[in-house]
């Protein structure tokens, strides 16, 4: 026990001297946030909205650890030492409070945590700017400052206990319900959600499940949005390449069919939907997806080719002529 409180202490002072934390640096970079736990899938969150440049900078999630959110007056350190701490076996609370002791200027900060537990801990310094507040549930925490209402957290808080689907899908839906209950008193620029696994696989590409960003944008919130709903369509794309290979091509069919639904006009899914027909065998059912594409833009014919070259469709002349040919 001694070792690990030396550890944090060391690793706290480290961080402390890094970022000068003992000169306040006023920074607004942060309005309102979401920090949460899917206790079904253990998968950890954290979404964003601001009126200020890069916003994501401020959440930070760990699989099997925790989601940490820091804004108002940021003081960006507690994202970093939140997690490492909570990595080390410290609850949200113990973090935080850690964090706070050590910070002069707790009173302009608006933190908000999460461990895998499904600890909570928030704190709203009495200096953050008006309206600011946050509001603890069961699994989450949602808070706001610079807020034209008072009632934004708990708008957002029920929005998220309200909402179904996935993390990412409640977390998009709780900062949309802070928007539609006034938002930040200047207006929105910058927005972002990310969603770690449950399962650490230990290659971060793979842990981070969504990690979305919009860092400049009269509508983030929209924007955001739809960047979401693309990471759903490839998701899509993922499964039915999946289906494709196990002999399933009902399924498959009907995981890209959703995916175009959701991402409508995006060449890049109707294509290699089309190329992975080929290379189950289909491809009669592949010729129109092509066609569409080739309609829209002559570079995919040209790829067709290429793909040959790079042993990604099959070296059949008659094939291969047959779908250049439309």
């Amino acid at each position: 026990m001694f070792k690990i409180t030396l550890t944090l202490l060391v690793l706290a002072a480290a961080i402390i001297n890094a970022e000068g934390r003992k000169t306040l640096s006023v920074r607004p970079v942060n309005t309102y946030s979401i920090v949460a736990y899917d206790s079904a899938t253990g998968q950890f969150g954290a979404a964003v909205q601001s009126h200020w440049f890069k916003v994501a900078n401020v959440i930070w999630a760990e699989p099997n650890v925790g989601a940490v959110a820091t804004q108002s007056l940021v003081d960006f350190a507690y994202g970093p030492l939140g997690i490492e701490m909570m990595k080390l076996g410290k609850t949200a609370t113990q973090a935080l409070d850690g964090l706070k002791a050590s910070d002069p200027n707790y009173h302009v900060r608006q933190v908000a945590m999460i461990d895998n537990h499904g600890n909570v801990a928030a704190h709203t310094g009495d200096k953050c700017i008006a309206e600011a507040g946050h509001q603890i549930g069961h699994n989450y925490s949602v808070q706001a400052n610079l807020m034209e209402n008072p009632t934004v957290p708990a708008a957002m808080a029920t929005a998220f206990e309200n909402a179904t689907g996935d993390l990412a899908e409640r977390l998009m839906v709780a900062l949309e319900a802070a928007q539609g209950e006034g938002g930040d008193i200047r207006g929105m620029q910058s927005a972002a959600i990310l969603v770690v696994t449950g399962e650490p696989t230990g290659q971060s590409w793979k842990d981070r499940l969504v990690d979305l960003r919009v860092d400049d944008d009269p509508e983030p919130l929209v924007e955001l949005r739809r960047l979401l709903d693309i990471n759903r369509a490839y998701e899509l794309m993922n499964q039915g390449d999946d289906f494709i290979v196990e002999g399933k091509l009902d399924e498959a069919g009907l995981a890209y069919a959703k995916a175009a639904e959701l991402s409508p006009g995006n060449m890049e899914i109707i294509f290699w939907h089309a190329v992975t027909l080929v290379t189950a065998g289909e491809v009669e059912r592949s010729l129109p997806l092509f066609k569409q594409c080739f309609e829209a833009n002559e570079g995919w014919r040209t790829l067709i080719k290429r793909l040959v070259t790079a042993d990604i469709l099959p070296d059949d002349k008659k094939v291969i002529d047959k779908i250049v040919g439309l």
